[in-house]
């Protein structure tokens, strides 16, 4: 069974050996003129994703969330036992190319993200590092429908999803995980807590702003840096996924590493791609432009260290294998 043809043209159709090969890629061509043809509205923090700095600043948080982790997959215990696996807000595709790259055995990976931008740039990426083959990237909203089969997929990613999630949204993306998820599978939601501990008083006030706007604009259960992690475990406990586990990462950037420039650039970058969501939700002080280059003229003194925290929430879909409508093909 071809399951990344069928997997792409016709996503709720059932799985069938044989058929139409070349009217599926037909299929394929005709989605894909059409999904470059709009870009579809959006909850993202960030309206104008066509910006490039934005993009620029996505692909550098994959490489230093994923390195400040350990890998992709440092929870789990054998990740050899995800054979397809779905990222939902994929965004620029890191994280799903790194992990086609580091674990051969899965043979399928989609991504999917309702920024049509954001699903040509993951594309490209996939093709740079040669994992087309295995990755896909889908348009796709996830907060109407996650268009897969029922229980289809043994691993769901999210990350970061609170710069697009608000909080009475959660529901309804978690009951269409669940539905994808194989019985016995794993959803595992990585946020990071918004503001780090640090030696520049700038870049405090500058992460407690966002901290305001991100609060006002719904995508906080509190108005507070852990207003989403302090909710992670509650949330999967309550749509019906079993055997929650946590981990908790400490990522630490001081001046002169690779740590800390990278942490500098995403400030740079996020200075000017949040100022409109800042001003939309919450008082942008006079003097905000001059706040963004005192924190990052701190971050460049020799003393200068903050150190985040980032939380990873997963469980395993509960339920008879007989009522997963794949069992069967497994």
């Amino acid at each position: 069974m071809d399951e990344r043809n069928t997997l792409a043209t016709s996503p709720q159709a059932p799985f069938r050996e044989g058929g139409n090969t070349g009217g599926r890629r037909e299929n394929l061509l005709r989605t894909g003129l059409r999904e470059a043809s709009e870009e579809h509205p959006s909850t993202y923090v960030v309206q104008d994703r066509s910006n490039q700095d934005e993009l620029a600043r996505l692909r550098l948080q994959d490489q230093m969330t994923t390195s400040s982790m350990g890998g992709v997959l440092p929870e789990q215990p054998d990740p050899m036992l995800f054979r397809r696996v779905l990222d939902v807000g994929c965004g620029t595709g890191g994280w799903l190319i790194e992990a086609a790259r580091t674990f051969p055995t899965m043979h399928l990976l989609v991504g999917v993200d309702v920024s049509r931008t954001f699903v040509e740039d993951a594309r490209a990426q996939a093709r740079a590092a040669q994992v087309s083959d295995r990755v896909e990237f889908h348009v796709m909203d996830a907060l109407r429908m996650l268009e897969f089969p029922a229980g289809f997929f043994d691993l769901v990613n999210l990350r970061a999803g609170m710069s697009w999630l608000r909080t009475w949204d959660w529901r309804k993306l978690l009951q269409e995980v669940r539905r994808v998820t194989r019985v016995g599978g794993t959803v595992r939601v990585t946020e990071f807590e918004v503001v780090p501990q640090s030696t520049s008083p700038a870049l405090t006030r500058l992460c407690t702003l966002f901290v305001q706007a991100l609060y006002h604009a719904g995508h906080l259960f509190a108005p507070e840096s852990s207003g989403i992690t302090c909710q992670l475990a509650a949330l999967l406990a309550r749509h019906g996924f079993e055997q929650i586990q946590t981990r908790v990462f400490t990522p630490i950037s001081r001046a002169g590493t690779p740590e800390g420039q990278g942490l500098m650039e995403t400030i740079r970058l996020g200075g000017h791609t949040f100022a409109p969501f800042l001003e939309k939700w919450t008082r942008l002080p006079a003097d905000y432009e001059a706040l963004c280059q005192q924190a990052l003229t701190e971050m460049q003194q020799p003393a200068f260290v903050a150190t985040g925290r980032l939380l990873t929430t997963w469980g395993s879909k509960s339920g008879a294998p007989e009522d997963d409508p794949q069992w069967r093909d497994r």
